[in-house]
């Protein structure tokens, strides 16, 4: 279904943006694969093609694009072409908005510019080995030491973990108060913050996810993001935009496991005529395409309102559940119709299989989203007693 959010100036980037990935990325996926990581140089190669924070304000470097379409177009177009484990969207969606959001002038004058171009590399550091989604059971913690805070704890599964020049850590600063977090900008080189081991996981194999650990690290008052104690409402302010990433990730990981399946049931024969004459294959085929088309549909008007500022988080929680649950069943009746082809990571199928399980859970997981909406719903314990 041609989709209509799209003018041709937006076309005529995503034409560059392939290139660059096609060019770029595409040759160097499966090493980075084996390594556990990207090559670091990808994000300056990115900056110097005006991937990165597109959105940010010339006076910092940044092209200035407040539509959010030329950032829906890069992360599909390194899904499609690049290689997935390429964190852009992480570092130019997901991350940096909170220091242009919430940083003083001096901590944009002093971030923005090298994560343009790709000289800084950032990372978000929430999730707790005992607290993934429940925020309130944080157990990091800085004190105020006058002229500074002196910050302690862990985290895990932090994406961009082991390349990161700049972590954003939530911690708790007011034991007292069950919502009483702070934002902390750490740098790579202070004393007291460590990398741990890069973890294997199921999939996502060139995404660097690690630990990280904090032991009496003296953070400057230079670098506390926003205001002390509000970072749970920080937190929550930034959610709609993430879930609507998460959701573009999603779909083009979708479309282009739906692509691949097409291809190959399309040549591949079996009892002498090709996979996909046989109805199985062609019911299947035809309602993931049914699917695709609605939720890619939803997706770009959810895009629009985030544009207008107008993406509630219930409309991000539908979008993200949907995708991410439709990527689930594309990615998995994708296997199904290469036969054994599809367990065989020379396929990408395998590969896209994979990838997709972890959708479900990062960025609130279904679970959650189910209650964010049906809370929506007015379906609340609370307020229905």
């Amino acid at each position: 279904m041609r989709r209509l959010i799209f003018e041709p100036e937006h076309e005529q980037f995503r034409d560059s943006v392939r290139k660059f990935f096609e060019k770029e990325v595409a040759p160097h996926a499966e090493r980075w694969r084996e390594q556990g990581h990207v090559d670091r140089d990808i994000y300056k190669k990115a900056g110097e093609q005006g991937l990165l924070l597109t959105w940010a304000d010339e006076a910092y470097g940044g092209l200035g694009i407040a539509d959010f379409r030329y950032e829906q177009i890069i992360i599909e177009e390194n899904i499609s072409h690049g290689e997935i484990g390429f964190y852009i969207n992480l570092h130019s969606n997901l991350v940096a908005p909170y220091i242009a959001g919430l940083g003083t002038e001096e901590q944009k004058q002093r971030f923005l510019p090298g994560c343009i171009t790709g000289d800084l590399i950032l990372a978000v550091a929430m999730t707790e080995p005992g607290a993934g989604s429940d925020l309130a059971g944080m157990k990091a913690n800085a004190v105020n030491k006058g002229d500074h805070w002196l910050l302690n704890g862990s985290k895990t599964y932090i994406s961009n973990g082991q390349l990161a020049d700049v972590v954003i850590v939530a911690a708790r600063t007011e034991p007292d108060r069950k919502h009483g977090l702070s934002l902390f900008l750490v740098e790579a080189g202070m004393e007291g913050f460590e990398r741990g081991k890069r973890l294997k996981k199921m999939g996502l194999d060139a995404q660097d996810t690690s630990e990280l650990f904090f032991n009496d690290v003296k953070i400057p008052k230079a670098n506390v993001l926003g205001e002390a104690g509000e970072g749970f409402r920080y937190l929550a302010r930034f959610l709609a935009g993430e879930r609507l990433v998460a959701a573009v990730g999603s779909m083009a990981s979708a479309q282009t496991a739906f692509d691949l399946t097409l291809e190959f049931i399309r040549d591949r024969r079996a009892f002498g005529r090709p996979v996909g004459a046989f109805q199985n294959a062609r019911f299947v085929m035809a309602a993931l395409r049914a699917e695709l088309d609605a939720v890619q549909t939803f997706i770009d008007q959810c895009a629009m309102l985030y544009n207008k500022k107008e993406l509630t988080g219930d409309d991000a929680a539908e979008c993200k559940l949907l995708a991410s649950e439709l990527e689930g069943r594309v990615t998995d009746a994708g296997v199904q119709l290469h036969g054994g082809a599809g367990y065989m990571d020379e396929y990408r199928i395998s590969r896209l299989y994979r990838d997709a399980r972890v959708s479900r859970i990062f960025a609130g997981s279904s679970e959650i989203m189910k209650e964010i909406i049906g809370r929506g719903l007015g379906l609340d314990e609370r307020k229905m007693n």
